[in-house]
């Protein structure tokens, strides 16, 4: 099996030995992210804001491979904390993704400094 890594500057460089995404088997599977705005390294405070923003650091690696999130087929999403958190969101995803909707894990995580942390598997074309 081949890979091929995916980097693009419209998404957070990584902060470790890994890479934004990786193009493999017929799929791309992107890091996992967080909020931070790529070219200011800002963090939106609210749980909603920075899940806008991982969705869109995830959209940005996707595009870097002519993908869309209407491609993705699994999500993994970390929540710093599940109770509190779930129901905002959950509804600052929802208009990200069009039916029929990925599948989706959501768990409690202990993330450092961030409130949501989200990777996803995108099947690419053919």
């Amino acid at each position: 099996m081949t890979k091929e890594a995916v980097h693009t500057k419209d998404a957070p460089r990584p902060a470790g030995a890994y890479s934004q995404g990786v193009v493999a088997g017929g799929f791309l599977y992107t890091a996992g992210f967080g909020p931070q705005d790529p070219h200011t390294g800002a963090t939106p405070e609210r749980v909603a804001d920075q899940t806008r923003q991982v969705l869109q650091n995830i959209r940005a690696v996707l595009a870097e491979r002519g993908l869309s999130l209407d491609d993705v087929v699994k999500v993994t999403v970390h929540l710093q904390d599940l109770w509190r958190d779930f129901a905002e969101f959950d509804s600052a995803y929802r208009p990200f993704f069009a039916e029929p909707r990925p599948v989706r894990t959501t768990v409690g995580s202990d993330l450092m400094d961030i409130l949501v942390e989200i990777d996803v598997v995108a099947a690419l074309p053919g």
